[in-house]
């Protein structure tokens, strides 16, 4: 079994717990192939694009108003890096477990992947790749890739608009669902969090783990690197999200009898 501090103690609260928090960014997704966005094999450690443009204003809704074509040659990247690509045993778990606990899963992730594995208390406070609309006429379609689409950006098939993925860009505000769930899981609180390959930049993500003493719950971090929110970590596990998840769901059934 893979050497982790204090395995059998989160095994034994997970086990006790009414409701656990999950926080994941780009690293969880990592074991299935896909770069994370910054660090170590980021698909953006390049500070400017080859438009010129630093990625956070050429993956912004300005940019996507006026020059939509660099915003969407951009995001056609994103999904090309996950076209084939699965959910991994670390998605897997976490949706597992929601039929022993209730678990919610909030994700920076755009790639669909805890959807896939089965999660359903699922905040996704960026949005989803692959739900494309038209922000004129209100058009709605989902893909499964970007494959059949002919120009970037594709036409809207009911007005002189184009589609657009409905994903919150750099300068957008969050998706006003999505803020209440999470409001909403802040005020009921948790038993125990866990915070994953995420380096927890934005305050919205950072936020609910930092909280996590004031529920009195137990806040786990799973992350190769130190992050914002290491410091306020009970338990800090240095390694992939697979690894980590694989050993947790080990000891929880070893725990369980």
């Amino acid at each position: 079994m893979t050497d982790l501090p204090d395995l059998d103690q989160v095994a034994t609260r997970l086990a006790s717990a009414r409701r656990v928090l999950f926080i994941t960014g780009a690293g969880i997704s990592a074991d299935s192939g896909l770069p994370t966005y910054r660090g170590i094999g980021g698909l953006y450690n390049d500070q400017h694009t080859d438009d010129g443009l630093p990625i956070e204003v050429a993956l912004s809704g300005e940019v996507m108003e006026i020059q939509p074509e660099i915003t969407w040659k951009h995001l056609a990247q994103i999904e090309a890096t996950c076209r084939g690509a699965r959910p991994n045993a670390a998605h897997r778990i976490i949706a597992a477990l929601q039929e022993r606990v209730p678990t919610t899963v909030l994700t920076q992730n755009i790639d669909g992947f805890h959807r896939q594995a089965g999660s359903t208390d699922l905040i996704e406070i960026h949005g989803d790749l692959f739900e494309l609309y038209c922000p004129h006429c209100g058009h709605h379609e989902t893909r499964s890739d970007y494959s059949g689409l002919k120009t970037l950006p594709p036409p809207c098939p009911h007005c002189l608009g184009h589609l657009r993925p409905a994903v919150v860009l750099f300068g957008e505000a969050l998706p006003k669902p999505a803020v209440q769930r999470l409001e909403q899981i802040l005020d009921e609180g948790y038993d125990l969090v866990f915070s994953i390959g995420t380096t927890s930049v934005f305050p919205y993500i950072a936020q609910p783990f930092v909280a996590a003493r004031q529920f009195d719950a137990l806040a786990v971090e799973i992350n190769p690197t130190p992050t914002e929110v290491s410091r306020f970590a009970d338990v800090t596990w240095r390694c992939g999200a697979a690894t980590a998840l694989e050993a947790l769901w080990n000891a929880l059934r070893a725990a369980e009898g």
